[in-house]
């Protein structure tokens, strides 16, 4: 079986191949170039960027794969969430390529596929917990199989990843601040600083990151800029901090064999550790490779595989887009 997974959710351009339960080719075209110079992502140039890329990405997919067009036997797109425009270039590119091909097609959740990467780890076991940690999204599932996910908190304002880069901005460091904030923190004081770790009430598995990037720019606005190390440091030790907790909340409530990870933070090597050391003894925990922690077409190709494989019938060949709300 052979499944062509793409993705254009937002800043990334992906397309993914997968013959059976092996990743073929997994080429990603980036937009930081564009996007750096805003401070964060532009709507309309993302998806004029994805609209220039996508053939040349696919193309390059292929030859990676060593493998010819007609061989492809399903194909799965990502058209919920995400940006609107860049959403459409992809589904419109799968949607004229499953019809000129004749090829059944699968439309795919984003999220769930960032959990879904971690499924070609044999030593899963259900029922699991997923969380994915990104720019846009702090979503935990319950997951009873591998393509049955159940919403279980999410978060109420500021994702996890978009409250790294406001703060990096903050600080007057490069777009993505994510990786930014955590290489200044290395060489800072976690405990100099005491930033609120934010839990809203004592049952709650929902998130917000809003209050505690406000904390940071107060202190900025009272302190100036004369220890950024020691902000970073501090406001990293937070955020480990909330998400251990909400993790330590949701496998109390929710035993699960597994705790699956996904999205860019978790390529965070600090927010690794913590979780590996607080959480790692209560439940087998599994990250995925750092580069398919980014968006990217295999973790579509993954989830679409197991689509096919649990019998789940394809979607028309007319895809609507359900863009962030």
């Amino acid at each position: 079986m052979i499944v062509l997974g793409i993705e254009t959710s937002c800043d990334e351009t992906g397309i993914g191949i997968l013959k059976n339960e092996k990743i073929l080719s997994n080429i990603v075209a980036t937009q930081e170039d564009i996007h750096s110079v805003y401070g964060g992502v532009v709507p309309e140039l993302a998806s004029r960027a994805h609209l220039a890329r996508i053939d040349n990405v696919f193309k390059i997919a292929l030859e990676r794969a060593k493998i010819k067009i007609d061989e492809i036997d399903f194909i799965g797109v990502t058209n919920s969430p995400g940006l609107k425009g860049s959403l459409l270039v992809g589904v419109s590119f799968a949607c004229g390529l499953a019809y000129s091909l004749k090829k059944p097609i699968y439309k795919i959740d984003h999220l769930k596929a960032h959990i879904a990467v971690n499924f070609l780890n044999q030593e899963i076991e259900f029922p699991a917990l997923g969380f994915v940690i990104s720019g846009g999204h702090t979503s935990f599932y319950y997951l009873k199989n591998h393509i049955d996910f159940t919403l279980i908190g999410k978060t109420l304002d500021d994702a996890c990843g978009e409250a790294f880069d406001k703060v990096g901005r903050m600080l007057g460091l490069p777009f993505p601040g994510g990786p930014h904030v955590e290489w200044m923190a290395e060489n800072g004081d976690e405990n100099r600083i005491k930033f609120p770790v934010p839990l809203l009430s004592n049952n709650s598995l929902d998130f917000s990151f809003s209050g505690i990037k406000t904390s940071v720019m107060y202190y900025i606005k009272e302190n100036g800029l004369k220890n950024i190390p020691d902000i970073c440091a501090s406001f990293q030790k937070a955020i480990a901090e909330t998400l251990c907790i909400k993790i330590e909340r949701a496998i109390t409530r929710y035993p699960v064999k597994s705790l699956l990870f996904g999205g860019g933070v978790i390529q965070n090597n600090y927010l690794r550790k913590k979780i590996e050391e607080r959480i790692g003894k209560k439940v087998k925990i599994f990250f995925p490779e750092k580069k398919l922690c980014i968006d990217n077409g295999a973790m579509v190709s993954i989830l679409t595989y197991f689509l096919v494989k649990y019998g789940v019938e394809p979607s028309e060949n007319k895809i609507e887009v359900l863009p962030t709300k």
